[in-house]
This record gives structure tokens, sequence and C-alpha cells, in this order.
């Protein structure tokens, strides 16, 4: 159902916006701008919370310079720096008027600390609830999931106690989100957290990517991808391996996901992924396709109908007859080289005929095939 959040029409909870960090701020900032659309448009009333950063009022001004000039209509900074400032109402109401509520990198294990089980962290989550934007980039990332990595180390081989595991705002439920995916090599440390919870999907975000999440659907913004580990069905020794050794990891499905890619999250199986073509494109693949079964179903029967030819002909001409002026003259152009070029192969074939003999001519009686250069010498074996 349907409802008005300060002029914004709403349905449903939210999209949320896990970003890998390192976004563009300067250029296309296409993933800034897909948050902005997200949140609103040109009515986005947007709330940004630093809390994890150890930057000063400028990790403020930077992102409501960048949301301003996206479009937004306003832009706010609201930053709690510890849980009695979480449970202060003067931190949380402009949180009720927000349409988008975005957090920044940082320190990740600040973050959990200051707003998980608080008032301040309810509001977030009761925003997205009535359809609010929520993203964060790096830690704000990491904070949209039910469990958060606090900390860890990179690497490619899953080890045990490589990373430790602290408390999110659970707005994307049954995962672990972790930032900086491939940049920082952090493939060993999600995935020796998947090994330790099966029934977790592991999400790596690369930087300057998001992952947007609209129900049990994922779609891959942005010039990076996200990395997918599903254990369901994984084989591991993490429940008696020791200290740091690497972890026994068999059986986990991978997905590498770039733009464009979407993914439900319940099922777990790629939904669709690359640009996809217009409607009348589709139709008209689909027509092809129908005639393409219908030749193949006569080809089979040992005969082509003459009506196929005579229709085959009839599309050849309308697409003919749509082409534009420029396809015209390029398609005019290649017809004149490939006659030009056919016309200087058949001169060249006849002018050789013409300087050979005839290969019905005999030779003279006694006349040798010449070989130039030859050394009579060579047959005799003489060096």
């Amino acid at each position: 159902m349907s409802e008005q959040q300060g002029g914004v029409t709403t349905s449903g909870p939210g999209a949320l916006f896990a970003i890998g960090g390192a976004e563009d701020k300067l250029k296309k900032r296409l993933v800034l701008q897909e948050f902005v659309e997200a949140a609103g448009g040109p009515k986005a009333r947007i709330v940004v919370v630093p809390t994890a950063s150890a930057l000063g009022p400028d990790v403020i001004d930077v992102y409501s310079a960048l949301f301003a000039a996206l479009g937004a209509a306003s832009v706010v900074g609201v930053r709690p720096e510890n849980r009695e400032d979480a449970d202060d109402p003067a931190f949380i109401e402009p949180l009720n008027q927000a349409t988008g509520i975005f957090m920044t990198g940082g320190n990740q294990l600040k973050l959990s600390g200051v707003v998980t089980g608080t008032a301040f962290g309810r509001a977030v989550t009761e925003a997205h609830a009535r359809g609010a934007a929520v993203g964060g980039t790096s830690a704000g990332a990491s904070i949209l999931a039910e469990h958060m990595i606090a900390f860890g180390r990179s690497g490619a081989t899953p080890r045990q106690r490589m990373s430790q595991l602290a408390g999110g705002l659970g707005l994307v439920q049954g995962a672990i989100v972790d930032q900086h995916f491939a940049q920082r090599n952090r493939y060993g440390r999600l995935l020796s957290l998947v090994a330790q919870s099966p029934g977790l999907l592991g999400i790596g975000v690369d930087e300057d990517t998001a992952a947007v999440v609209r129900g049990s659907h994922l779609e891959v913004v942005g010039r990076g991808a996200v990395t997918i580990f599903d254990g369901s069905r994984i084989t591991s020794n993490a429940h008696y391996a020791s200290r740091s050794e690497a972890i026994l990891a068999s059986g986990v499905v991978l997905h590498v996901l770039p733009a464009t890619s979407t993914f439900d999250l319940k099922a777990r199986v790629l939904l669709s992924f690359g640009p996809q073509p217009p409607a009348e494109e589709i139709a008209s693949i689909e027509a092809a396709e129908a005639d393409l079964r219908k030749l193949a179903k006569e080809i089979a029967a040992e005969g082509v109908s003459p009506a196929y030819y005579a229709e085959r002909k009839r599309r050849a001409g309308r697409r003919t007859a749509r082409a534009t002026p420029g396809e015209k003259a390029d398609a005019a152009k290649k017809t004149a080289v490939s006659q030009k070029a056919a016309a200087s192969k058949k001169s060249r074939s006849s002018a050789a005929a013409q300087s050979r003999p005839e290969a019905t001519e005999p030779l003279s009686a006694g006349a040798e095939l010449s070989r130039p250069d030859t050394d009579p010498r060579a047959d005799s074996g003489t060096a």
C-alpha cells in the first residue's frame, strides 16, 4: 500500500545501498546518483551519519555538497558520538523526516557500538520500513547486515580467527557484507566467516560499486563487482581448525556479479545480467526464433515451403525500406567496393591467362622446362 512520506510516495521498505567504499565523487558519481534517486530525487531529504569517521565536520560538508549537486532537496548531518547521544531525541528527530539515510565510512566497530540497540538504530530501521532509502559506504555498508565484520586480516586463504563479527542493524537478513573487497584482498576473511556460519551469504562489494537490495533482490551498480559466497553445501573443518590454520572450504558456490546483474538473495540464484533490450526488440527476436523453429520443422520434413522464401524476401525488403539514408549510403559504398574488387580480380585473371600458353599447346620435341639459376653440379653430388 502506497503512502505519502513528506511529499514522496512510498510503497513498502526502501532500497538498501551497500557501497564498497571509495565511490566516485568527482566524475560520473553513478552510485551516489542512484542513491539520491532512490531517496526521492528532487524531493529527497537526506540525513548523513558520519559517526564512523575520524574526520571532523568536513565529511558532512563533502556529502552535503555532493547530494545537493545531485538534486537532493535538503541534506543535514547528524553525528551521535556515543550511546547517550544515540538515545537523545534531538539526534533522532531528523531521521523521522528523512527519505534517505547515508552512513559514511570509518571505524565500523565504533559505528556498531554507538548505533545498534539504541533509539537511533531503531529509528533507522523504522525509516527504512516506511520507504526511506538507507545506505552506507565502507563501514556504513557493513552495518546494514544482521552480522557485521568488526575487523580482520586480508588474504586470499580463509583461516581460523581471521576476523571478528559484531552486531549490525539487520536490514539485510541472512548475510554478511564486506567492503573494499577486491582492492584489499578480503576473499579469505569473508570465506572464513561463511565456513563458520554456512547459513549466511557472504557478500563482498568492490570500491565504487553498490549492492542495491530491494526486498530479496540484489542489483549491482557501479564500475566494480559484487562477489557472493554461498556455503549452503559447504564441507569445512572450521569447527576444529585451530588458531590461524587454513580452513577447508569445499563446495562453496561462487557468484561474481558485474554491474546490471541481479541476484535473488532468498533463492540464491542469478536472475539476470547485462543490459536488457527494448520491448520491441525482444518481440522481434521472439518472432525470429518462432520462424526459425518453423523452418527447422520444415527441413526435418525434407521440404521447405515456398511461402517461407517469399516471406523472407518481403522482410528483407521491409528492412531495406526502414534503413536510414546513412545506412543505405554505407550499403551502396560496400557494394561498389565489392564490385570493383571483383572486376579487378577478373582483369588480373584474364591478363595472367593471356601471358601463358594454352594448356593444350604441345611442347616442342626435346624441349625442357627451364630452371633458372640451377647449378649443374647439384645432381652429381659435387660440393
